[in-house]
């Protein structure tokens, strides 16, 4: 079972804001039947409380994400952004980072999620392709390049 599928991948999304991002990708979550009705209201109060913005460098990231119970079948969604939003930083959750990149996951099993977050940090760590990444205008480009980290 692919995590990732090029129809829940995304090149310069336009949002206005942070929770403008999370209600789009949650939503295409549920429209594909990855997760269950309440997932996007469970990530946006995780996200109060656990705040997922990374400042991994030049290009920030952030990775929303709730329990288990909220997902149906897991599944990935990867956006690059139009323009940065804020996200608040997941260690000091005081400051705000401006994001870029945005990965939501939705995994069935909390046991998957150490090695799902390993090739991400992996990915998010390497600037250069995180700079390439995020110029990239074609979807399916976009998605070519991501699953190479995400399978």
């Amino acid at each position: 079972m692919e995590l990732l599928s090029s129809d829940l991948v995304f090149a310069h999304l336009k949002v206005n804001n942070a929770t403008e991002a999370l209600h789009f990708l949650a939503g295409q979550l549920k429209k594909q039947g990855k997760v269950k009705v309440d997932f996007e209201q469970a990530v946006l109060k995780r996200e109060q409380i656990h705040p997922t913005g990374l400042p991994s460098g030049k290009i920030a990231v952030a990775i929303p994400h709730t329990d288990v119970q909220y997902v149906k079948e897991a599944a990935i969604t990867f956006a690059t952004l139009a323009r940065p939003v804020a996200f608040h930083n997941m260690a000091v959750t005081a400051e705000t980072v401006n994001v870029q990149i945005i990965v939501m996951l939705a995994l069935k099993n909390p046991h998957s999620q150490v090695k799902i977050l390993q090739k991400l940090m992996a990915l998010f760590q390497d600037q250069e392709l995180l700079q390439r990444l995020e110029k990239m205008t074609d979807q399916q480009k976009l998605y070519e390049a991501v699953s190479e980290y995400i399978k």
